[in-house]
């Protein structure tokens, strides 16, 4: 659903401490079922989202490997759980803190919580935006500026970067990294509030603040 821009922040990011050792590199799946087994009304919250999990690819973290059958993430102690959810929802979303949660296998115990609200950003950045396998580069980013302008977003600079498979088993989304420059303070709310296409449940077209403009592959976001 869009929306024009506005500078109300109907939505918030909620980050979870946790503890564990590992999760698979591929957890889009088996991390949302087990958001929405301690969560239920998660999944019928419309423009609810997950952030799917992340470590350091720096010298001072752990490496990110490849998207490979069987790779693990070697979590630390930084590693944070987050939603995107209507800030209506906090209270309920505060019960997912003590909660262990089973991700194929994979222990992931969620402790106390931060909330964050949405800052505007001149610079946004989304991992993965659905699009559709068959398209083009030139075709996939004429289609989202078609989106963006039907939210009042008018931005010129769009850049593309890497593809990614998100396999579940009644789906599978194929999604492209995406690169929004050139916001307004309003146009940059109105972004990550709405976010752009579907499968926010598996972390696509979720919106976070960038540093700044670089080849997208090696882009160090917020």
């Amino acid at each position: 659903m869009s929306h024009t821009p506005t500078a109300d922040r109907n939505m918030i990011d909620v980050s979870y401490r946790i503890s564990g050792r590992t999760l698979p590199v591929e957890h889009a799946h088996a991390l949302s079922c087990a958001v929405q087994q301690s969560l239920p009304w998660f999944a019928q919250e419309h423009d609810a989202g997950l952030h799917l999990i992340h470590v350091a690819e720096s010298g001072n973290g752990w490496v990110r490997p490849d998207a490979a059958p069987g790779e693990l993430l070697h979590l630390s102690r930084r590693t944070r759980l987050s939603l995107r959810i209507p800030a209506a929802r906090l209270t309920d979303a505060q019960r997912l803190s003590g909660s262990t949660l089973d991700i194929d296998g994979h222990r992931l115990a969620v402790g106390e919580h931060k909330v964050r609200s949405l800052r505007p950003a001149r610079t946004l950045f989304s991992r993965f935006v659905a699009a559709s396998e068959q398209d083009s580069e030139t075709k996939f980013v004429a289609q989202v500026t078609v989106e963006l302008q039907r939210m009042g977003v008018q931005t010129q600079t769009l850049l593309c970067g890497k593809t990614h498979l998100i396999a579940a088993p009644d789906e599978r989304l194929y999604t492209r990294s995406l690169l929004v420059a050139g916001l307004t303070p309003e146009e940059s709310i109105a972004l990550q509030d709405s976010g752009l296409g579907p499968g926010r449940k598996f972390g696509c077209g979720l919106f976070i603040p960038c540093k700044s403009i670089e080849p997208v592959d090696s882009l160090d976001a917020d």
